[in-house]
C-alpha cells in the first residue's frame, strides 16, 4: 500500500532510515547509503526520497542508465520536485541525451526560478549543444543572483574564451581566483587566456601556479612546455612534457609534442644540429610505434599541433625524415577521413579549373605578401577559379581584399569536419597549400586526399614529406640543378622568381639611431633574420666581418614573439666574440623589433643588409632591394638558402653573390669600408630592381600548369 497509508510507527521508521542513509550519503559512504535506500524500497517500492536519492547514488557512480530509471520513477511520485528534475537532467546528460537533459533543467527552473544549480547545469548543456549565447545568458543570470558563485564565474570565463572574447574572460578568472585563491583550474585557464593574448610571462607564471596547487592537473605541463619551447627553452619544455606523460601516460598530445620538441629553435653555445636530429629521429620512430590501435583516433587531432618546423633551418636534406613524419600524419588523417566517410570527388571537369587555396595566412603575412596575393591579383579567372579557405583566425584589411577577389571564401567554422565538408562541397580540381608546416589545420588537411591534384608551394620552402601532396611549386631562380632530390613531391619550377610581387606601399619612419644605441657615423650592417635562422656553424662569418671592419655595427633584432630566443642567440654570439678576442659590446647591437615603417626608415641609414645563411629571407631581401640597399648573400644548397642569391641573379648581379663563407665576409667588409664600391652597388641595384616587381609571367605559367595537370589524360597519380 502507499506509504501515506502505513501505520504511523512504520512511517516514522522509514523516515529515520532515510535520514541515516542520507548522513552516509553526505559523508561519501555511498555503499552504506545505497544499502539502506534499497531496504527502504523493499518496504515501500514507491518511496520518493529513496528512489530519488538512490538515483543520485547511481549518478555519482556513473551508472547513468540506472540513475535515469530511478529518478524517473521518483518523478512519477512528485512531478513538481525541482531538485529531482535537476538531478534527472544530470542523469540524462551523463547518458548522452542532451535534449532531455535541457528539458529537465528548464522545467526545474520554471518551478524554481532561483534554482542556481539548475541554471549552471543548463548552461553546460547549452554549451555542449553549441548554443554558447544561451549558455552565457544562464551563467550571467546565476552571477546576477550570486555574484560570488565561483563555478559560474569560471564557466562564463571559459565560454567567453572559447568564443574568442579572451580579453573579457580574464577579469572573470580574476574574480574566481580572488574568491578561491587555490582554484588550480582557474589559474590554469586564466594562463591559457593570457597565453592567447601573448602576455607570456604572466601565462608562464599562471601555469606554474596551477601546477604548484595541483601537480597532477592535466594540461598545465603541456601548455607550459609549448610556451617554453617557443621561447627557446627546449630542455625545460621537454622536462614539462615528460612530467605531463608521467601524470597522463595516454596523452597523445604530450607524446606528439615530446617527439617534435627534440628539434631546437636556437642553438646555444656548444650545441650542434646532429644531436637534435638524432633525438628527433629516435622519438619519431617511438611515436609512430606507439600510435596504434585505439590511440589512432586520438592521434588524428594532434597532427600539426607541433610540426617539425625547425628542421628546415638546418642546411641538410630533410627529405627522409620529413617523409617518415609525413607518412605518420597521412596514416592518422586517412583513418579520420575513412571513419567519417568523407570521400574526395573527381573534380569539376568543365569551365575554369577550380583550384582551392588553403592557408592559415590570408592576411598581412610573409606568405601572403610573397605568393598568394599575386595569384589572386593576376590569375585569369576565365582559366582558373580560385576558392580560398582560410584556416587561421586572424583577419585584417588584406583578408577583406582576398574575400572580394576570390571566387569563394570559407573559414574553419566549428572545426575540422566542417572545413573538410566545405572543401569537398566545392568539388575542386586541385588544391594549393601555399605553406605546409606553419599552421596546424593546414597540415591536417594536406595529410588527406581532398582533391584529385594536391600541390605545396614554397611559403614554407621545404618538402612537405606527405604522400598526399603530388607537386611542389617552386621557382627557376631558387633551385639548384639537382633539386628534385630534395623533394618527395614532383618538383615544378615557375619562371623567374615564381611569383607576382608588388612593391610595398610603405612610408618610412625615420628612426632615432642614437636612441636605438646606434652610431650614425659608423657602418651599419643589418642582420634582419629571426633568431632561429642563425645557426652556430655560420657564427664565424660574423667574426671575420668584425675583424675586417672593426668599426662596423652588426644590428640584430630582439624577436618580439620569442624574446628568450633572441637572448640565447645573443649569449652564444657574445661567447664566440670573447673567444675570438673581439669586442662584442662594441660591435653587436640587439634592438627592438620594428614596424614595417620603422624598418624601412632604418634601411635609409643602412650600409648593407646581411642575408641569413642557410635559410635566406625572401620578403626581407625584396624590401632591402626596394630601398636600394646592398644585400650580402650566399648561395645555399637548398631552395630555402637561395632566395637572396636568386633575387640578385635575376637582376643580373650574380657576381655579387657569395659562394663561400670567405666570399660572404669579404663582400660585407668591402661594402662597409669602400664607399665608392658601396655607392656603385647601390646604383646598380636601383637600375636593375624593376625586373623583380609586377612580373605576371610566373602567374601565366601557373595557369598553364594547372590547366594541364588537371585536364590532361597524362595525369598518372589519380
Amino acid at each position: 500500500m502507499p506509504s501515506g497509508n502505513r501505520p504511523a510507527g512504520e512511517a516514522i521508521s522509514l523516515v529515520r532510515a532515510i535520514e541515516i542513509a542520507a548522513s552516509h550519503h553526505q559523508a561519501g559512504r555511498l555503499s552504506e547509503a545505497e544499502n539502506i535506500y534499497r531496504q527502504v524500497l523493499a518496504f515501500d517500492p514507491d518511496n520518493f526520497d529513496a528512489l530519488h536519492l538512490l538515483g543520485v547514488v547511481a549518478l555519482q557512480l556513473q551508472r547513468h542508465s540506472d540513475a535515469v530509471a530511478l529518478i524517473e520513477r521518483a518523478m512519477e511520485r512528485q512531478p513538481e520536485s525541482a531538485q529531482a528534475l535537476s538531478n534527472l537532467g544530470l542523469a540524462y546528460r551523463g547518458h548522452g541525451d542532451l535534449d532531455r537533459a535541457r528539458a529537465a533543467f528548464e522545467q526545474a527552473i520554471a518551478l524554481d526560478p532561483a534554482f542556481i544549480g539548475a541554471r549552471s547545469n543548463l548552461a553546460l548543456v547549452l554549451q555542449a549543444q553549441g548554443n554558447a549565447t544561451a549558455a552565457m545568458e544562464q551563467l550571467r543570470a546565476v552571477i546576477a543572483d550570486q555574484p560570488g558563485n565561483v563555478e559560474a564565474l569560471h564557466n562564463l570565463a571559459g565560454l567567453l574564451q572559447e568564443q574568442g572574447c579572451v580579453e573579457a574572460a580574464v577579469p572573470l578568472y580574476d574574480q574566481a581566483i580572488a574568491l578561491v585563491p587555490n582554484f588550480a583550474e582557474a589559474h590554469f585557464n586564466r594562463a591559457r587566456a593570457l597565453d592567447r593574448l601573448r602576455r607570456r610571462p604572466e601565462a608562464i607564471a599562471g601555469y606554474q601556479k596551477a601546477l604548484s596547487l595541483k601537480p597532477d592537473l592535466p594540461g598545465p605541463n603541456y601548455c607550459l612546455a609549448t610556451l617554453l619551447y617557443t621561447q627557446g627553452l627546449t630542455v625545460e619544455a621537454i622536462d614539462c612534457l615528460e612530467q605531463e606523460i608521467r601524470n597522463n601516460p595516454e596523452s597523445v598530445e604530450a607524446r606528439w609534442a615530446l617527439a617534435m620538441a627534440q628539434l631546437a629553435g636556437v642553438y646555444g653555445a656548444g650545441e650542434a644540429s646532429g644531436d637534435y636530429r638524432a633525438a628527433f629521429d629516435t622519438a619519431l620512430t617511438e611515436l609512430d610505434g606507439w600510435l596504434t590501435g585505439d590511440r589512432i583516433g586520438g592521434g588524428c587531432h594532434t597532427v600539426g599541433s607541433y610540426p617539425p618546423f625547425y628542421l628546415a633551418y638546418d642546411e641538410q636534406n630533410n627529405k627522409e625524415l620529413l617523409s617518415r613524419y609525413g607518412d605518420l600524419c597521412a596514416r592518422l588523417m586517412n583513418h579520420w577521413q575513412d571513419t567519417n566517410g568523407l570521400v574526395c570527388g573527381h573534380g569539376h571537369q568543365c569551365g575554369p579549373v577550380r583550384v582551392g587555396i588553403i592557408s592559415g595566412h590570408i592576411r598581412k603575412h610573409s606568405v601572403w605578401t610573397a605568393i598568394v596575393k599575386g595569384w589572386l591579383q593576376s590569375i585569369d579567372a576565365a582559366r582558373v577559379s580560385l576558392h580560398v579557405f582560410h584556416t587561421g583566425d586572424a583577419e585584417d584589411e588584406e583578408t577583406n581584399w582576398a574575400k572580394a577577389r576570390a571566387a569563394s571564401y570559407d573559414t574553419a567554422g566549428s572545426g575540422l569536419a566542417d572545413f573538410v565538408q566545405a572543401i569537398l562541397a566545392r568539388n575542386l580540381d586541385a588544391i594549393i597549400f601555399p605553406e605546409v608546416g606553419m599552421d596546424p589545420m593546414t597540415i591536417m588537411l594536406a595529410s588527406m586526399r581532398l582533391a584529385p591534384v594536391q600541390i605545396a608551394a614554397w611559403g614554407h620552402p621545404e618538402t612537405s614529406g606527405l604522400p598526399t601532396v603530388d607537386y611542389f611549386l617552386s621557382a627557376e631562380c631558387f633551385e639548384p640543378a639537382d633539386a628534385q632530390e630534395n623533394y618527395r613531391e614532383r618538383l615544378v619550377t615557375m619562371p623567374n622568381l615564381g611569383c607576382h610581387y608588388r612593391r610595398l606601399d610603405i612610408t618610412p619612419e625615420d628612426p632615432d639611431l642614437r636612441a636605438l644605441g646606434l652610431d650614425p657615423t659608423r657602418p651599419i650592417l643589418v642582420c634582419p633574420g629571426t633568431p632561429y635562422k642563425y645557426r652556430p656553424e655560420y657564427d664565424g662569418i660574423l667574426l671575420e666581418i668584425a675583424r675586417g671592419a672593426p668599426s662596423v655595427q652588426l644590428v640584430f633584432f630582439s624577436y618580439s614573439n620569442c624574446v628568450n630566443q633572441s637572448e640565447v642567440l645573443r649569449l652564444r654570439l657574445a661567447r664566440a666574440f670573447r673567444q675570438a678576442r673581439l669586442r662584442f659590446d662594441d660591435c653587436v647591437r640587439f634592438i627592438p623589433w620594428l614596424s614595417s615603417q620603422q624598418f624601412f626608415g632604418l634601411l635609409q641609414h643602412t650600409t648593407a643588409c646581411l642575408d641569413t645563411v642557410g635559410f635566406s629571407g625572401f620578403n626581407t631581401a625584396m624590401q632591402v632591394i626596394q630601398c636600394g640597399v646592398p644585400l650580402v648573400t650566399l648561395e645555399g644548397r637548398f631552395m630555402r638558402g637561395r632566395f637572396g642569391s636568386g633575387i640578385m641573379r635575376r637582376m643580373g648581379l650574380g657576381e655579387l653573390v657569395a659562394t663561400s663563407n670567405r666570399e660572404y665576409a669579404d663582400l660585407a667588409v668591402r661594402l662597409a669600408t669602400d664607399a665608392g664600391f658601396r655607392e656603385r652597388t647601390r646604383a646598380r641595384i636601383v637600375a636593375a630592381r624593376g625586373v623583380l616587381f609586377d612580373d605576371v609571367v610566373p602567374v601565366r605559367a601557373l595557369e598553364d600548369f594547372l590547366v594541364d595537370v588537371t585536364r590532361s589524360s597524362r595525369v598518372d597519380h589519380w
